[in-house]
């Protein structure tokens, strides 16, 4: 049995994430998801808009994954230990050769494999559905009820 991780913050889901979910699957017989803690993505990226827990959720009930669980806060590699995957599976913009150094380092001989990036819509990825929304604000165009 071949188990893939893949990991992720998954704070707005979008396509983006399904089509790279579905390859990462397609890697092996078993999906298990790591979604970033909360302050993990406040310290690397934003003010996450879901919390983690809910996050795990939604990636949990999507169909190529067969489970989903949080991640840790202080050692980002002590979730790899511990479920010691055959293949992790990176998305197009996630940082391989660090990860692939520290692997060998603690003595992790798993194989990581770059995912393609999805292109087929405009909206593949949360800062682009984040921009689309701001641009509906302004231009009032978000709810009905807004328009005269």
């Amino acid at each position: 049995m071949v188990r893939v991780m893949a990991s992720g913050v998954f704070d707005l889901l979008h396509i983006g994430h399904l089509h790279y979910l579905e390859e990462a699957r397609d890697m092996g017989d078993e999906l298990v998801v790591v979604v970033a803690t909360d302050e993990t993505v406040r310290q690397r990226k934003h003010s996450p808009i879901i919390p983690e827990s809910m996050r795990r959720e939604l990636v949990a009930a999507l169909k190529p994954v067969d489970s989903a669980v949080v991640g840790h806060s202080d050692d980002p590699y002590r979730i790899v230990m511990e479920l010691r995957p055959d293949i992790i599976a990176l998305g197009y913009d996630q940082e391989m050769e660090g990860l692939r150094r520290e692997l060998q380092k603690r003595g992790l001989d798993i194989e990581v494999r770059r995912c393609t990036r999805y292109r087929d819509y405009d909206l593949n990825g949360t800062r682009k559905i984040i921009g689309r929304i701001e641009e509906k604000l302004e231009k009032n165009e978000l709810y009905l009820g807004d328009r005269e």
